[in-house]
């Protein structure tokens, strides 16, 4: 069977890799031949040209094994501590391993905060885009050794939603204990069918999620439909597949087995819409006739257009861009705050740095982060 479209047009793919798949639970060692062929697959993703980011457990079932630590439940700060001891063992497998496929491996430590506050979110973006831009595969995991209620139940699969939508991600694949969403768990009712295609998450859908997971591996299909919630929100559609076989991620495009949510939009024009219809404008930019033309015919918002601004935002913050006759064009998320933007309107983009004693970002709002009005359109090309 030939892959699906929501996986063959996708060119930033997410994959979350939960603890039972990478760890063995009677050693509690790594399971090398499993994690060699999952990046083989993400070396043959690379050379199609595609751009992988993942998101692995593990650290805290390494250290756990490490330290001796029982069987069962942890306290929160035997949770910490164990991860604090398997972090170092999960990025040296992954530095290592991606290094032999010529790849570079980069770690990055989230919690859910970094992807809910809005300034932290921005510089997590900023530097996982920088690293892709760099050829660089991001290895992303829960800061479990600071975070508080986030080491709890099937967070990863959420911080793997939010990592996806975070990057504007085409696909999200939940490499699972089982080989999709089911009707009901498939281990306690015989009648259980997979179902391969989920258009929308319906009540019905949410009572068939199951708790089907085991103890190092903790989410269930509760919290991955979760997942899917936030995913497709956003316009990037998610598979949930096993990843219990070797090379998990070709068998996906082999079309074996798997489950996808889809999304009926694309990651920019979702994005586009929660910009121009959730967020509160913090701020107005005022700009001129030749940053409107500008804006309207794609281009992003420079300094030098900017003949005021209005009102008290942060970086991140939404700002509503206004023509000097006080049409408003659109909105966008400020790139610097009040503050600095005022400092530096009418000026080059070359001389932002001397303006702010350090190298800076060349638009006020990049084109990305703005979502123009529909009659804006009209404006086009003059």
């Amino acid at each position: 069977m030939s892959s699906r479209a929501e996986w063959s047009d996708a060119k930033r793919i997410v994959v979350k890799i939960g603890s039972s798949l990478l760890v063995d639970g009677a050693t509690g060692q790594l399971k090398t031949d499993w994690l060699d062929s999952l990046l083989d697959d993400v070396n043959a993703l690379r050379n199609a040209g595609k751009e992988v980011i993942l998101v692995s457990s593990g650290s805290i079932a390494l250290g756990r094994h490490a330290l001796g630590l029982p069987k069962g439940p942890l306290r929160l700060e035997e949770s910490q501590a164990a991860a604090a001891v398997g972090q170092i063992d999960l990025a040296h497998a992954y530095d290592s391993k991606l290094a032999e496929r010529g790849l570079v491996a980069a770690q990055i430590l989230l919690t859910l905060a970094d992807t809910e506050t809005r300034r932290r979110y921005l510089n997590a973006r900023s530097t996982m885009n920088t690293l892709l831009k760099f050829g660089a595969v991001p290895v992303v995991n829960e800061n479990d050794t600071v975070a508080t209620t986030e080491i709890r139940y099937g967070d990863n699969d959420r911080l793997a939603a939010r990592v996806a939508t975070m990057m504007s991600a085409d696909c999200l694949v939940l490499l699972s204990d089982i080989d999709g969403f089911y009707t009901a768990p498939p281990g306690q009712d015989s009648n259980a069918r997979r179902i391969e295609e989920i258009r929308e998450i319906t009540p019905e859908i949410e009572a068939m999620a199951g708790d089907v997971g085991s103890e190092l591996s903790k989410g269930g299909m509760v919290t991955k439909v979760e997942a899917a919630k936030i995913a497709v929100g956003a316009g990037t559609h998610m598979a949930i597949t096993s990843g219990k076989v070797l090379n998990p991620l070709q068998a996906l495009s082999d079309g074996e087995g798997g489950s996808w949510f889809v999304a009926h939009s694309d990651p920019v024009a979702a994005r586009k819409r929660w910009i121009a219809g959730s967020l509160e404008p913090k701020g107005v930019l005022v700009v001129d006739a030749g940053a409107a033309n500008a804006l309207c015919n794609g281009k992003s918002l420079l300094p030098a257009g900017v003949k005021r601004v209005e009102g008290q935002f942060e970086r991140g913050d939404a700002v509503s861009i206004c023509t000097l006759e006080g049409d408003e064009l659109g909105r966008g998320l400020a790139a610097y705050d009040h503050a600095q933007a005022a400092s530096m309107i009418g000026r080059k983009s070359s001389e932002i740095s001397e303006i702010l004693g350090y190298r800076g970002r060349a638009e006020l709002v990049h084109r990305d982060d703005m979502a123009l009005k529909s009659s804006a359109a009209n404006r086009k090309g003059e």
